[in-house]
């Protein structure tokens, strides 16, 4: 806990709150609030900079520096490490987790249970621990991976339950000595309304693939559709289920939909509107020559409409290029693959198998230090752009990755198209800046290519 002016206790706003009634008061995430009152155990009364006081949830807060964690479900004091991992190991699900003590007083540790492959490449159930470390003894930020660093141990939680950075996990399901696992999403098995009856499916002909297994043409309820089928050995059940959770937070008309799962039969699957047109690579490579100016900018318009309601929605994709954007019939394109997509709260994700990401359409900040964010997603935009006014050319065709990454470095970007005008090529230089901040949103692109259309 530490001391402010007259021994004020002071908290941290772990993320944005908007009032409810007109005795709450606004919280802004990473912000300091004075702790007015903390008697109620849901309710606390804060105050701001400016001297407005109010009450806020209070596990949107954490006192600064304090280690009283017994409000968090995460937080089990008396257990030992064996009886942690009995636990988690009887709980069986993925980035199921708990901070207990340590042997050392005043030091805190995290298990986490994880299904991931050992070194022979097979499932490996298992416990991890992770002891919460500081950078100076009793004093500096916590961490569990150096880079990333908290004022307060529920910050460092609350990161981590979005972003593994670094764990062999994401922190997933809180788990406590009580209840055990604590009820995160409803199950989707029960969620009727997107469940797909298999036998109200027909499977067709093969239509691509991906990493986590094949995509299909098919029927349901005579409507014609793609069918994802997720290889059993490449992705658990928790996995399958949070992609599937992802793609139902999202409804756009510029997002491929998702129209249901089959979450009871094998292989599990998620059903999709179908695209005549394929992916939008091929598209292009099939028409060169043959689409006008307004077609390409129109194509660039779409993306950018289904990538700022992302942004919007505090989502990022992570894998944006033109083979993972697919055409309509009526040649409207779409984005889609969001096989990767993860909801971030603090807009930033970092993968924890960081090697696994497309160089070519990747910021600097990806290549070096594996951050993704709506920023990095903007230059990846940069680079679909550059592919759309090329007509489906391969960005850096000639060069390895290692000669991109050396050719970023020196600050060099891909070449003006031929096909785009000045004013499209100054929004892809503007994507390519070299610090994030200084990119555009989604939003402001979305805004400038709209008027590039009007003209």
């Amino acid at each position: 806990m530490e001391l402010h002016d007259g021994g004020q206790r002071m908290v941290i706003a772990l993320q944005d709150y908007a009032p409810l009634g007109d005795d709450d008061l606004p919280l802004q995430k990473d912000q300091e609030y004075v702790l007015v009152k903390s008697t109620h155990p849901d309710w606390w009364a804060v105050q701001d900079s400016q001297g407005n006081t109010g009450y806020v949830p209070s596990t949107y807060v954490a006192e600064k520096s304090g280690k009283n964690f017994e409000r968090f479900e995460w937080y089990n004091k008396n257990i030992t490490r064996g009886e942690a991992e009995d636990l988690l190991m009887k709980e069986g699900k993925e980035g199921s987790f708990m901070v207990r003590d340590s042997r050392q007083a005043g030091v805190y540790t995290v298990s986490v249970f994880t299904k991931a492959p050992g070194s022979n490449g097979e499932k490996n159930p298992r416990v991890k621990h992770y002891q919460i470390r500081q950078t100076e003894t009793g004093e500096g930020p916590f961490y569990l991976a150096e880079k990333y660093l908290f004022s307060t141990i529920p910050e460092l939680i609350h990161y981590h339950q979005h972003n593994a950075a670094g764990l062999i996990t994401r922190l997933r399901h809180p788990v406590s000595l009580d209840g055990g696992c604590s009820q995160d999403i409803v199950d989707l098995s029960t969620a009727d309304q997107w469940e797909v009856d298999p036998e109200e499916l027909t499977l067709g002909q093969e239509i691509g693939s991906g990493q986590f297994g094949l995509v299909l043409e098919g029927r349901w309820r005579e409507t014609k559709v793609a069918v994802k089928m997720i290889r059993e050995e490449c992705m658990s059940d928790e996995d399958f289920k949070e992609e599937a959770r992802v793609m139902m937070k999202l409804c756009h008309c510029k997002l491929v939909q998702l129209y249901g799962v089959c979450t009871q039969g094998s292989p599990m699957c998620l059903v999709f509107e179908f695209m005549e047109n394929g992916c939008l690579s091929d598209y292009l490579k099939d028409r060169k020559g043959r689409l006008s100016q307004d077609t390409m900018l129109g194509m660039c318009l779409d993306v950018s409409e289904g990538m700022a309601y992302l942004e919007s929605s505090n989502f990022i994709h992570r894998d944006l290029a033109a083979r993972n954007c697919l055409v309509s019939k009526n040649n409207e394109v779409k984005v889609s693959d969001f096989g990767m997509t993860r909801f971030v709260l603090d807009d930033q994700y970092t993968s924890s198998q960081c090697s696994k990401f497309p160089v070519k359409w990747s910021a600097p900040e990806v290549i070096k230090y594996c951050k993704f964010s709506s920023k990095s997603d903007v230059w990846s935009f940069g680079v679909l752009m550059w592919e759309v006014y090329n007509e489906g050319r391969l960005p850096y065709e000639n060069r390895t990755n290692a000669e991109v990454v050396e050719s970023l470095n020196k600050g060099l970007r891909l070449l003006k198209p031929r096909l785009a005008p000045d004013s499209v090529h100054l929004l892809m230089e503007w994507c390519w800046k070299e610090k994030p901040e200084d990119r555009p949103s989604f939003a402001i692109l979305l805004h400038e290519l709209a008027s590039l259309s009007d003209l």
